[in-house]
């Protein structure tokens, strides 16, 4: 099944190139998008702003606006010894 998921993006010079799914937003858990447009929809609706914003689009942000990738959710496993790996155990 193809999901989709929103990709920040930004390039300035102090921090490079910086690019990364967004998987929260405002503190709650993002979950991935059935279809492109959906995603899409989404990103212009809390990220349409930045088109709009000269200022934050050259330095120091260098933000772009967001774009809608592709992506696979994999299943992990739940077991006893993950849970201590996570842990640093």
């Amino acid at each position: 099944m193809s999901l989709w998921a929103a990709k920040w993006r930004s390039e300035n010079q102090l921090d490079g190139r910086t690019e990364r799914l967004i998987l929260w937003h405002r503190g709650t858990p993002l979950a991935p998008f059935r279809t492109r447009a959906e995603c899409r929809a989404w990103i212009k609706a809390h990220y349409g702003y930045i088109a709009e914003r000269e200022d934050l689009r050259r330095e120091p942000h260098g933000w772009r606006l967001p774009i809608a990738v592709r992506v696979s959710v994999i299943e992990v496993g739940n077991n006893a010894k993950g849970a201590e790996i996570q842990r640093g155990g």
